[in-house]
């Protein structure tokens, strides 16, 4: 028997189609949402690669060793003392310097101080990652939070102004890392210090803080024709890989808008210079690295023809690095390779830093052994080390708490190069504070050579802008050679004209 059934419900067939529309909408905006998402990590995450990569894990720095941040007030330990300033240290290398500036960054370490450490274009990417690790994985760096390592490297070739551009960088980003340091300098891999951190920032902590230490010159002489007048164009500037140097057959004048000053590639600058340098409104720092944009040894001649040519600065200048270079000939542009028999010669100097040094020379070792007191793998012990003998560096203490030992009383001698003492005064004394106001009258200034002149020095007869007239050294030579041949010819003509009268007789 057949039975009626009841047809489909209308409602049920109406409403399948819209929930269908619906479930095709959410998964539209699902997906569309985790594409932004996906965007916006991959632009974070190129933008970071970009810049620098760092060793900060945590929001704040260890406590322990700045406990001024974590307190409302002010801790010094003796308010009788100035409180010690902070250094930005720019270590630049090249391909397979990866242990050599980690060797000196430990070497110059100290948790006031702040570093940015870059391998060239040069090296490979995997180096740079090697050396990011390694200070990742150091306790005291991770929990200072001070040091830095480039990223995306640059090239500074040793010739040309690709160095200027990449320490101008450094020092922008070190200028945007920290608002606290005070000095500016700069180190190749190929350098390594003569003095603790803690003898260093002792003796600077009485120094005002507008000082520049800077070699500086503007007696050009054979310079004008090797460095200045040859024009080249550098590949760093344009290329992504390593390519020669590009030398034009013309040469350009000397410029007269300016007076030209040439020094040494290591400086020690205060941070309105280089605040000036980088951000100050005046064009003569942009008009300087124009012309020196093909110029063979452009960084010799960058800082200290700013510094001796600005007012506000000329007067801040001390002709004076810090540091210990010597050479074979005056004419030689590099220094020697130093080694163990200049170690006396280099702490009699009293000077802060020494170049150039080979890859492991031994004389690294008694560097280490008898002037830091640093062990292997270690970075240098000073006041804000706490531990034990074996290991003083394993607990940490006030980073502001100073401990200098010889190296300062040697130092104060090289930071004035007007006064000679023989021991230095003790720290907070009339006497050290005196010394730092004399240094400050008496060795801060930029000479030209015409002021020189002026003053009737003896290198008015040396110099090129010397009046009368001019021979260059190969006339010089040529003349000397045949006036020792007229000579010769003469004592020769001489004898004969004897013997030719003794046989008439």
């Amino acid at each position: 028997m057949l039975q009626n059934q009841n047809p489909p419900s209308s409602s049920s067939s109406s409403s399948s189609p819209s929930s269908r529309d619906s479930t095709t909408f959410y998964c539209i905006s699902a997906s569309a949402f985790f594409s932004i998402l996906f965007l916006l990590s991959l632009s974070s995450s190129s933008s970071s690669s970009s810049t620098t990569t760092t060793t900060t894990t945590s929001a704040n720095p260890d406590p322990r060793l700045f406990p001024n941040l974590s307190s409302r007030y002010v801790l010094n330990p003796d308010p009788s003392l100035p409180s010690p300033p902070s250094i930005a240290y720019f270590i630049s290398g090249s391909n397979g310097d990866v242990s050599r500036i980690f060797r000196l960054l430990l070497a110059v370490y100290h948790p006031k101080n702040v570093y940015l450490l870059h391998l060239d274009r040069l090296a490979s990417q995997s180096d740079r990652e090697r050396l990011a690790i390694r200070v990742q994985s150091f306790p005291v760096f991770k929990a200072a939070q001070n040091v830095h390592v480039v990223g995306n490297a640059d090239f500074a070739y040793p010739k040309g102004s690709s160095p200027i551009s990449s320490l101008l960088r450094g020092a922008s980003i070190l200028l945007r890392l920290s608002q606290n340091w005070d000095w500016f300098i700069n180190l190749s891999a190929k350098d390594y210090p003569l003095v603790t951190q803690d003898d260093l920032l002792h003796i600077m902590s009485y120094l005002p803080k507008d000082l520049n230490f800077v070699n500086h010159t503007s007696y050009i002489g054979w310079r004008e024709s090797r460095r200045l007048k040859p024009i080249i164009v550098d590949p760093g500037l344009y290329l992504t890989e390593k390519a020669a140097m590009f030398y034009a057959t013309q040469k350009r004048d000397l410029p007269n808008a300016y007076q030209l000053f040439s020094g040494s590639s290591t400086s020690i600058l205060n941070r309105k210079f280089v605040e000036f340098c980088i951000l100050g409104s005046e064009n003569l720092p942009r008009l300087l690295l124009m012309y020196l944009a093909n110029t063979p040894s452009s960084l010799l001649s960058y800082f200290p023809t700013i510094l001796c040519n600005s007012l506000e600065f000329k007067e801040t200048v001390i002709n004076h690095n810090l540091q210990y270079a010597s050479y074979y000939t005056p004419l030689r542009e590099d220094p020697r390779k130093l080694n163990g028999s200049d170690l006396d010669d280099m702490i009699q100097s009293g000077n802060a830093f020494a170049t150039q040094f080979r890859l492991n020379d031994p004389v690294l070792n008694q560097i280490d052994q008898e002037i830091l007191g640093r062990k292997p793998g270690k970075v240098v012990p000073g006041g804000w080390c706490l531990g034990e003998s074996n290991d003083t560096c394993a607990i940490w203490g006030d980073a502001s708490i100073l401990r200098p030992g010889p190296g300062a009383k040697r130092g104060s001698r090289s930071s004035s190069p007007n006064t000679r003492p023989s021991t230095a005064a003790p720290r907070g004394s009339a006497a050290a504070t005196a010394g730092m106001r004399r240094r400050r009258t008496t060795s801060t200034a930029c000479k030209s050579v015409d002021e020189i002149i002026e003053r009737g020095s003896m290198l008015k007869f040396y110099t090129d802008d010397a009046p009368g007239l001019k021979v260059s050294p190969t006339t010089v030579l040529v003349m000397s050679i045949a006036l020792i041949a007229f000579v010769i010819s003469l004592h020769v003509f001489g004898e004969l004209y004897r013997q030719a009268s003794a046989s008439r007789v």
